[in-house]
């Protein structure tokens, strides 16, 4: 059940994306900030956790979690280390998930040698 959770939440959350794109003249970077910040915003209002904790990945793994992610970090950077902790959190909280992304994506561009468009 869990599976189909987790199915059914992201493929929402990615239809509503698309319904963006389509309807809107909302360019994909912004729409993509929309996202990030959106999860932000609900982490920060305490909505994302108990939303997370039931949809599982489908809520973790689009934007929408990483939003939540640097938000968890900043909010834990300010306890921690103050003010300075505003600008350090963020970065320590996603910098793992960062990471594997650039490797990752060079690892498969090395892999299957993609071709340019003409």
């Amino acid at each position: 059940m869990n599976y189909l959770i987790a199915f059914v939440v992201g493929g929402g959350i990615c239809a509503l994306v698309q319904v963006l794109m389509d309807k809107t003249k909302l360019m994909p970077g912004r729409i993509m900030v929309l996202l990030v910040v959106t999860g932000a915003v609900l982490g920060c209002l305490g909505i994302y956790e108990p939303f997370a904790q039931w949809a599982g990945a489908g809520a973790t793994v689009p934007l929408l979690g990483f939003g939540n992610t640097l938000w968890n970090g900043v909010k834990q950077g300010i306890l921690e280390e103050g003010w300075l902790g505003l600008f350090k959190g963020g970065f320590r909280a996603s910098a793992v998930g960062i990471s594997a992304a650039l490797i990752f994506g060079y690892l498969a561009s090395v892999l299957f040698s993609p071709k340019m468009r003409d």
